[in-house]
């Protein structure tokens, strides 16, 4: 009996190692570099408790609550991203493109800067953002049944719609604006352990609720067709998906801001490389989204200089030019 090998196991057990390799070497590079450098001896002893009092202060309450924020954030964009563009069969369903995280961020700025005294509801906020935004997506494409297609047309529709009230919010808040347009942009400057206690429950509700969904991804990327015959509820584990991935792009929101191109561009790397099966591409993402954020993080708040840039325009910087890179490639299809 002649017996074949799969070439992509292979490439999923190298691809799994390397990004976790570089998953740890982002955590360190993150705590060694900033305005000032520390070893990584320094690292490790501020770690342990045994550095002295400038590493210990640089490691413990600036840059690891950060970091580690960055990696939730990260996994929590790239999980998002990966299971609207299998649920949608289509490589531009990503929470930022369709208005997830535009329903997310308009109520969240509303808070900020309409209602100063509500701020420490953003995080809910951005969430039932979201929320509302994915449902009333979800009820606008309802048509006897909800086709992918006439999803990602109305989340454009209503992203463009959700972008011109938030423009509208800041005009008439101009006098107040300044505190958000960082935050427009994406940032994760000022993060503290605060914020980490704030969003470590609930991203790891989705982190959790995620794995439920592997299955229902794998089986709706065959075709509604195909599900049906399988017996899966099309209309249900449809809807369980695209509310779970606003869940996680809405706590991403609520903390870090408008950050783009993590969702989009992730899932399709890994995908290029070790296929479409859920069971591997959303952990993998979830890692690789970890990583992208928590680098671009790094270098967005190390290499300019005195200038910290939000990390959300860098990310734009690197994603925007490989999407287009994929795109002109015809590797990026339907």
């Amino acid at each position: 009996m002649k017996i074949t090998h799969d070439p992509r196991r292979k490439r999923r057990l190298i691809s799994f190692v390397l990004i976790g390799l570089l998953l740890v070497f982002v955590f360190f590079y993150g705590l060694t570099t900033g305005s000032v450098k520390l070893s990584y001896s320094e690292v490790w002893h501020a770690i342990t408790g045994s550095g002295d009092a400038l590493a210990n202060q640089l490691v413990w309450n600036l840059r690891l609550p950060r970091l580690l924020i960055a990696f939730l954030v990260g996994a929590a964009l790239a999980i998002s991203g990966c299971l609207l563009q299998g649920v949608m069969r289509n490589p531009l369903a990503d929470p930022g493109v369709i208005g997830v995280s535009a329903g997310g961020g308009l109520v969240a700025i509303i808070l900020t800067i309409v209602f100063p005294s509500l701020t420490g509801f953003v995080p809910l906020g951005a969430f039932l953002g979201a929320f509302g935004t994915a449902l009333l997506i979800y009820l606008v494409a309802w048509d006897k049944g909800v086709s992918p297609l006439r999803v990602i047309l109305s989340g454009v529709a209503i992203n463009a719609f959700i972008t011109a009230m938030t423009s509208g919010v800041m005009v008439l808040y101009s006098n107040r604006v300044q505190s958000v347009i960082s935050w427009m942009t994406g940032t994760l400057s000022g993060k503290s352990w605060y914020h980490l206690e704030m969003i470590f429950p609930y991203m790891m509700i989705g982190f959790v609720l995620s794995i439920f969904a592997i299955r229902s991804s794998n089986v709706l990327m065959l075709g509604d067709d195909a599900a049906k015959l399988l017996g899966y509820s099309v209309e249900k584990h449809r809807f369980f998906i695209i509310i779970l991935a606003a869940f996680l792009s809405g706590v991403a929101v609520s903390v870090a801001g408008l950050i783009g191109f993590v969702g989009l561009v992730v899932p399709h790397i890994f995908r290029l490389i070790i296929g479409n099966d859920y069971k591997f591409l959303l952990p993998i993402s979830a890692i690789g989204g970890a990583v992208l954020v928590g680098f671009a993080d790094t270098a967005a708040r190390s290499w300019f200089g005195s200038i910290e840039l939000p990390v959300g325009i860098l990310l734009a910087m690197i994603g925007a030019p490989f999407f287009l890179i994929l795109l002109q490639r015809g590797r990026v299809t339907s």
